[in-house]
């Protein structure tokens, strides 16, 4: 009964914050392009992920005043990850852009994650991120925002399916509440070798949505795999609509330290929950 509780007291917080806040900034960058999975750190591991995502063909003209348009530009973050708990952890980001040779700062995000424990071992699993962040002038017209991220999923021995119905929300003058869902399909290939689809939305303004043409859709073909300790996400994307960049790569390579005090080889995982999300398909048994 406590999980059901748990997760009615965190429904019950993303609504509140929605309604207290009103309004939010739409997100620009492209720092990070994943589907969580409530996969996280063990209790006491640290973790570090490191995101890249270049933008071959995107869009040339700014996104509002002063900012800086998409094309050519690469993205990312290194992102680290404490587990506090067996159903929480706390992480930190760094996002930056280069273009035309320059280093751009986009200051730094705050989450908090809360999930199901064990959700790598479930066949149905869930969980709802909270990400702070700070955000510079070139990336966006609200200083602060948040990102309110449910997951939701439910896998077998072979497919794994995941919805992450996004909520971005911004402060001050410019910011508004936008709907930017995210999913994932996905299928083992052989031990540590995943092949899927990956989809990125962003709708607009909740209760106002863009135009079909203006909306953001990008579908990518994903790969992760491990090579020795590390985990490797691998993804090709592409832009569905007039308003979505055209070409994305992106990668994210990441590493689990071990828990101290324990064996390295009993005690480490993967690199925080959202890389290599079908890890350990094997040892799964509790069904819900």
């Amino acid at each position: 009964m406590w999980r059901f509780h748990k997760q009615r007291v965190l429904a019950g917080t993303a609504l509140t914050l929605l309604g207290a806040l009103g309004c939010s900034g739409r997100a620009q960058a492209t720092d990070e392009i994943q589907v969580y999975n409530a996969g996280i750190a063990a209790v006491g591991q640290l973790t570090i992920q490191q995101h890249l995502n270049y933008v071959g063909i995107g869009q040339k003209d700014p996104p509002f005043p002063g900012g800086f348009p998409s094309n050519g530009s690469l993205n990312g973050t290194p992102e680290f990850a404490y587990g506090m708990t067996d159903w929480w952890e706390l992480g930190l980001y760094l996002p930056f852009a280069v273009q035309d040779r320059q280093l751009l700062s986009d200051a730094f995000k705050l989450r908090t994650l809360f999930v199901s424990p064990n959700a790598d071992k479930r066949n149905l699993f869930y969980g709802i991120n909270f990400e702070l962040s700070y955000q510079m002038p070139k990336f966006a017209q609200t200083r602060w925002g948040l990102e309110i991220r449910p997951i939701i999923g439910v896998r077998n021995a072979d497919y794994e399916f995941i919805v992450n119905p996004i909520v971005d929300v911004g402060f001050g003058k410019y910011g508004e509440a936008d709907f930017a869902p995210a999913a994932r399909v996905a299928r083992k290939v052989k031990d540590d070798v995943y092949v899927g689809l990956e989809y990125y939305a962003d709708f607009g303004k909740i209760g106002d949505f863009s135009p079909s043409a203006e909306q953001q859709h990008t579908l990518f073909a994903v790969t992760d795999f491990k090579v020795g300790d590390v985990d490797i996400d691998f993804g090709v994307g592409y832009g569905l609509t007039r308003a979505s960049d055209r070409l994305v790569v992106k990668t994210i390579i990441g590493y689990a330290f071990p828990v101290p005090g324990t064996k390295q080889s009993s005690e480490r995982a993967s690199a925080s929950g959202p890389i290599n999300p079908m890890a350990h398909l094997s040892a799964r048994s509790t069904p819900y």
